[in-house]
């Protein structure tokens, strides 16, 4: 079920009101059943995925947790190796296949094709995924006590605003708000629907809007001039955050509504003064995810300088591979490992100032948003050898057809002109004096009451009036 549905219009306040109505201890229930039914809109079958995984992880917690010595590490292992192999299954089976018939073909072997899988990827199963592996992992360093409720630890795994594409939340921040006797708030309400509107303005007014520039373009690189090249790069950019901080945003929002906290996700990354602030406002729940469980386990930066550089390769090739199952993945990934280590190498060289000036800033902040949108490409492009199309042919100035603002037919019911162009940017405008001026989450909305009514009513009049409403799926769905 999408959020920007009209089905999910009805539902969520139905899940509200009913919450509040059914007594505290059967909440959890609730909860749980709204929550099957939010994930069994997209493919019902693999509801038995999802309890698969939450069924050994929830005895995989109770094991650990009463399992001594060596043993307590083997059981980790083992939940470990069952979640990531079934999301190996699902996701990077074709791919290691696809790569292993090439490999056999180039050097000469001739043998039967090896059979690809005919599967569908689940919603969100990267993100439930390592939602789970946060749980066995902090139950097995002792900073959470094992689940025994079934229920709730299934809730957890599957908490519909979150369950799709994140917040990844750890068990120590959400496991115990399931079992909080929740009263309605009017603060609360409030607080959630101003996240809703805001997440839901920025995916249908903006995302959804350059999706149709940035598809066209993308489909077909080499049939265009290198200016639309460049425009759809940067349309991508803004579109991929608008989609991505918009579900976060609609994700918290909701879960607010009901009494229940996430973790903030986006921190106006595009702000950053250089790539590692930019890591630190980016998709926050994966990135110290990554950070907490994979680089300091590797070692983090206590093993000597090399180790370290070698480390933050790691976790950011893994993070591109994490996020799909294609070669332009992990040259994005590698993209992000290089510039933070020739970071890392240059704060090692040169000592940064104490409070850059606001040149420096500002030059700072085009070189990360340049260097981050030159690395889209390679996370938007249909395959690596499109991505290095479209980059050679910006950067040697291609003129393989005229420049052209409008796209698409005349006869299309979907066109692109300068008038769209023109509402994008006057929108992402309005999107950066908001981000800029209210951060974070918006919440000191709640000191001016009179602006926070015109600051919703806007919003929905440019929903109602300049939404773009396909049921476009989000952008981070399919990871």
């Amino acid at each position: 079920m999408l959020f920007n549905s009209f089905q999910f219009l009805f539902f969520f306040p139905v899940v509200v009101i009913l919450y509040f109505l059914f007594p505290y201890q059967y909440r959890w229930l609730l909860l749980l059943v709204a929550s099957c039914l939010f994930y069994a809109a997209f493919i019902p079958a693999y509801l038995l995925i999802l309890f698969l995984t939450i069924a050994v992880d929830y005895v995989a917690g109770i094991f650990i947790e009463e399992a001594s010595g060596i043993r307590r590490k083997y059981l980790l292992i083992l939940s470990i190796v069952v979640n990531v192999g079934i999301l190996a299954a699902f996701k990077y089976y074709n791919f290691f296949i696809t790569n292993i018939n090439e490999l056999l073909t180039g050097i000469g072997i001739k043998t039967a094709p090896l059979p690809f899988l005919n599967i569908i990827l689940p919603i969100g199963l990267s993100f439930h995924t390592f939602q789970a592996m946060s749980y066995t992992i902090e139950v097995y360093r002792k900073n959470q006590a094992a689940e025994r409720h079934f229920g709730i630890y299934a809730l957890y795994v599957m908490f519909f605003p979150q369950l799709a594409a994140g917040p990844i939340e750890r068990p120590q921040n959400l496991l115990h708000q399931f079992k909080e006797n929740h009263h309605f708030s009017s603060q609360n309400l409030l607080d959630g629907l101003r996240l809703m509107s805001w997440g839901l303005f920025k995916k249908v007014v903006i995302a959804d809007r350059l999706t149709t520039y940035v598809s066209a373009v993308y489909s077909e690189p080499g049939q265009y001039h290198y200016l639309n090249l460049i425009i759809a790069t940067v349309c991508f950019s803004i579109q991929i955050y608008c989609d991505f901080s918009g579900y976060s945003d609609m994700a918290i929002g909701i879960a607010k509504v009901i009494g229940f906290d996430l973790m903030i996700n986006f921190r106006r990354p595009y702000f950053a003064s250089n790539i590692q602030e930019f890591w630190k406002r980016w998709h926050i729940s994966l990135s110290t995810w990554f950070r907490d469980y994979l680089y300091i386990g590797l070692g983090g930066n206590r093993k000597g300088t090399r180790r370290t550089y070698i480390n933050v390769i790691i976790i950011f090739l893994v993070s591109g591979f994490w996020h799909g199952a294609n070669w332009t993945f992990i040259i994005w990934g590698a993209l992000h490992a290089v510039y933070i280590v020739v970071f890392m190498l240059k704060q090692t060289i040169f000592k940064a100032a104490a409070k850059p000036s606001f040149i420096t800033y500002a030059a700072g902040l085009v070189f990360t948003y340049c260097i981050v949108t030159v690395a889209w490409v390679f996370f938007r492009a249909n395959n690596l050898h499109e991505a290095v199309l479209i980059l050679k042919n910006i950067f040697t100035a291609q003129q393989n057809q005229p420049f052209r603002w409008i796209l698409g037919e005349a006869g299309n019911a979907i066109t692109f002109g300068q008038s769209s162009i023109l509402i994008a940017l006057l929108m992402v405008i309005y999107m950066i004096v908001i981000e800029r001026k209210y951060p974070p989450n918006l919440e000191t909305f709640n000191k001016t009451k009179y602006e926070d009514i015109a600051f919703m009513s806007f919003n929905l009049i440019m929903i109602i009036c300049l939404g773009v409403f396909q049921k476009a799926s989000f952008i981070y769905f399919q990871f």
